[in-house]
């Protein structure tokens, strides 16, 4: 192959493109092919493709992409041909200097899944360069007496150019005095050195000039001259003589500047300014010269320059001993760079997975690197690992080739992302070490269910609210990101399959506020509840649920109801005190209710009016009328109070009471006949009769029509009951003898209990009244038991059945006279 290459060098110019194809595949999957420098930018290196065994198109589908080792790539690849082609003019000297072969690496890349293939590319040298002398007129002084034979090292001439198309050959112009004799380094050019044929005589030709032409083996070569100028010295007749023909020398690469290298000596037999002897660095190359000195008297080589023994291994160094005739003496120093663990592995990341979804299978690869030790004599075996416990393994793919891949389950919402931290270490000595962090995000997976700060949800709404008012909010958090933590909020059906509930509530399925359709009244219904429902916006979405309970607040929209006396516009009620009846006699009692609860329910009874305001006081607590003193003769007969029922809601609503008075020496047949004249009166008038019947008719009909839309009224508070349950409460049944008392913020208030009160008996028309219980729009129990007044009479035990009555919701009050 090598000789095929060569005859296609030779059988093109300069700038014509060479493209050689000397593909082989083997080791661990790596791609060799070679190309020629100066290939133009575009120019068709091979295809990838092929040589890999895919499919046209699979480069493209699997993402394919070309990763180098150093900084920068000096190819192309043409993902849908899969072609491969130069990115810019390969220069061979630049890129690899006197090394040989030049051989450029890199990477292909598929993803997809991630897969790697080494390439390596061989850049064969062109004869581009002409070999160059750095001195164009070296000066050679040479004794006369110099004996035919000697020999006179010249400059070499440097060409950037390797193998063939290197420098090849030297030659000299014609002349009488000298002939050139090419010799060569162990490492370094080829170098060409003067010999003596003829002897010198100063005095016949004082100087001798020749020119020297160095000769590549380039096609066509190229050469490059230089013009030798050589002095005539006078009679010298020694030479200065070396100890050593070759020394030798070792110094390692990590030697500082100034490090003693080798020492020379030379001694010379002339005596005085003939046999002083300086050292120089003679016909070196420049790299040589940047690299070592040498001391002019001593003779001690030391170091100049760093040394790097990856870059050079070994220096011939030619060293000039000259003795103050002019005469000079060469010789060698071999010097050996001895390899150190100076540089630490090197990293180099050829892709990346991220971000990773969070379900990733174990074993999953995430990124793609090899490790490079520039040392490899001395730094050992590589190891490679994490420096932290994280949910990653490297694993060994091929030589100096690993992968990183998932170890341990991924969980986002712990950690949402890795800094990796790949430790690259050898075994040295010393043992060097080098880091590199790959950045690795974790993306969200919809895997967790909205969440409800709490288990459940009392909310409070006053009644007599505004319609669509906003009563509370629920909020549910998902720990998930973007789409799968967006919440929506809906309202679940009972699972009775009653919606009604629709009707009352409503949310905003975006921020979960819930709104009052309705007015509420807490009279109908106390408390309600439903199922508020969070889902996510996850392709496959979650959802949780939690129960929101309602609670009605009550208001103080319903007056007080006074039960007894009656205030149905008939006939006043009247009541009889004997005169007789002392200070703190209890004359009746006002009985009161309201539709409303807690404090709004509480009531408070006050004297408001009265014929004689210093003769009757009421229990603010029970409503109870007591006389304040004793009845005289001088008080009037007919007593009228007035009686302020008040509630303590916010603000306090409140409704009279009127009741008579009789003031009697007895329950006897003049105060009856006195109560018939009221009954019966002696005359009327015509006209007036006509208008109490007018009267009548209209009242009636207005009744009438009050009882139809009570009665319609009744209906709707059944059929809203049937919605939703009703939290009722009840009064439990009071005597006369019991009252319940209730502790409240302004004290104690006796609870408004019904009673019944039984007058006397013993005469020929029975006084007895009774007062039934009345509670709208609530269910009263039936009794067990009789009540008694507080003078002790008992009730017929039919009493509880008129107080049943009232569980239609309509209030009875018997006025019975026997």
């Amino acid at each position: 192959m090598a000789t095929a290459c060569k005859k296609l060098l030779q059988s093109r110019q300069v700038e014509t493109l060479l493209l050689f194809l000397c593909l082989s595949v083997g080791g661990a999957a790596t791609i060799r092919y070679s190309v020629a420098e100066e290939m133009e930018s575009g120019s068709f290196v091979a295809n990838v493709a092929k040589d890999l065994g895919l499919e046209v198109g699979k480069l493209a589908a699997r993402g394919a992409r070309l990763v180098s080792e150093g900084n920068k790539l000096h190819f192309r690849l043409h993902r849908k041909t899969g072609d491969l082609f130069v990115k810019e003019k390969l220069d061979r000297e630049s890129l690899c200097g006197k090394a040989d072969p030049c051989v450029l690496h890199f990477e292909v890349v598929l993803v997809e899944p991630l897969q790697s293939f080494r390439v390596e590319v061989r850049v064969f040298d062109i004869n581009d360069n002409a070999p160059v002398f750095l001195n164009k007129e070296p000066l050679l002084r040479i004794p006369e007496s110099t004996p035919l034979g000697s020999r006179f090292p010249l400059q070499s001439a440097q060409d950037l150019d390797v193998g063939l198309n290197g420098l090849q050959n030297y030659t000299l112009s014609a002349n009488e005095y000298f002939h050139l004799h090419t010799r060569f380094r162990s490492n370094g050019p080829k170098y060409a050195e003067l010999v003596l044929d003829k002897p010198l005589d100063r005095e016949e030709q004082p100087e001798v000039n020749m020119t020297i032409t160095a000769v590549d083996g380039g096609s066509p070569p190229k050469s490059g001259t230089a013009h030798i100028r050589v002095e005539v010295l006078d009679v010298n007749d020694h030479v200065p003589q070396f100890s050593r023909l070759v020394y030798r020398a070792q110094v390692p690469e990590n030697s500082a500047n100034g490090s003693l290298v080798a020492t020379v000596t030379a001694t010379d037999l002339d005596e005085g300014s003939n046999k002083e002897i300086t050292y120089s660095l003679a016909q070196n190359p420049e790299v040589i010269l940047q690299t070592f000195q040498i001391h002019s008297e001593t003779g001690d080589v030391r170091l100049r320059g760093p040394l790097d023994f990856e870059a050079i291994e070994t220096y011939d160094i030619d060293i000039q001993a000259t003795d103050g005739g002019g005469l000079s003496a060469h010789s060698k120093v071999l010097v050996e760079v001895v390899d150190v663990n100076d540089n630490p592995p090197e990293v180099t990341v050829s892709s990346v997975s991220s971000p990773l979804p969070e379900d990733s299978p174990l074993q999953t690869v995430v990124a793609l690197f090899s490790i490079r030790d520039r040392d490899i004599r001395v730094g050992g075996k590589i190891t490679c690992f994490l420096k932290e416990d994280l949910p990653f393994a490297v694993k060994p793919t091929f030589r100096n080739s690993y992968s990183l891949v998932t170890d341990r389950g991924l969980d986002r919402e712990a950690v949402s992302g890795y800094n990796i931290t790949l430790v690259a270490m050898d075994t040295g000595p010393p043992t060097l070490s080098s880091e590199t962090v790959i950045e690795v995000l974790i993306s969200d997976i919809n895997d967790n269910p909205p969440v409800f700060q709490e288990d459940s949800y009392i909310l409070t709404v006053r009644e007599n609210n505004s319609p669509a008012v906003f009563i509370g909010k629920v909020l549910a958090e998902d720990l998930d990101l973007g789409e799968n933590a967006k919440v929506t909020y809906s309202l679940l059906p009972p699972k009775s399959g009653d919606l009604s509930v629709f009707a009352y509530i409503s949310i905003n399925s975006d921020n979960g506020k819930l709104y009052a359709l309705r007015t509420m009244d807490y009279e109908a219904i106390q408390h309600f509840q439903f199922v508020v429902k969070a889902t996510d916006g996850g392709f496959l979405s979650l959802s949780s649920q939690v129960t929101v309970r309602v609670v009605v607040l009550d208001d103080n929209d319903n007056r007080p109801m006074i039960l007894y006396p009656l205030q149905n516009g008939t006939l006043p009620c009247n009541d009889l005190v004997p005169r007789s009846a002392e200070a703190g006699y209890l004359v009746t009692k006002v009985v009161a209710v309201d539709g409303d609860s807690g404090q709004n329910s509480w009531l408070s009874y006050h004297l408001f009016k009265a014929t004689d305001l210093g003769l009757f006081s009421v229990q603010q607590q029970n409503g109870e009328i007591r006389t304040l003193r004793q009845v005289s003769e001088r008080d009037p007969m007919m007593q009228k109070l007035v009686i302020l029922v008040q509630d303590h809601g916010q603000p306090a609503l409140s409704t009279t009471a009127s009741l008579n008075i009789l003031l009697v020496d007895g329950f006897s047949e003049p105060y009856l006949q006195f109560r018939d004249t009221f009954k019966h009166p002696t005359r009327v008038n015509p006209s007036t009769k006509y208008l109490v019947i007018s009267l009548a008719v209209l009242s009636f009909l207005f009744l009438l029509s009050v009882t139809v839309i009570f009665i319609i009224h009744i209906c709707q508070k059944i059929k809203h009951r049937e919605k939703f349950t009703i939290q009722e409460h009840f009064y439990d049944d009071c005597n006369f003898s019991n009252n319940l008392v209730q502790g409240g913020a302004s004290g104690p208030i006796s609870q408004p209990c019904p009673y019944e009160m039984c007058s006397a008996t013993g005469t020929s028309n029975s006084e007895f009244r009774f007062l039934k219980r009345f509670m709208p729009n609530f269910p009263f129990p039936h009794g067990n038991g009789e009540a008694k007044t507080e003078a002790g009479s008992r009730l017929p035990p039919d009493s509880d059945r008129n107080r049943s009555r009232g569980s239609e919701g309509h209030a009875q009050v018997s006025d019975d006279y026997m």
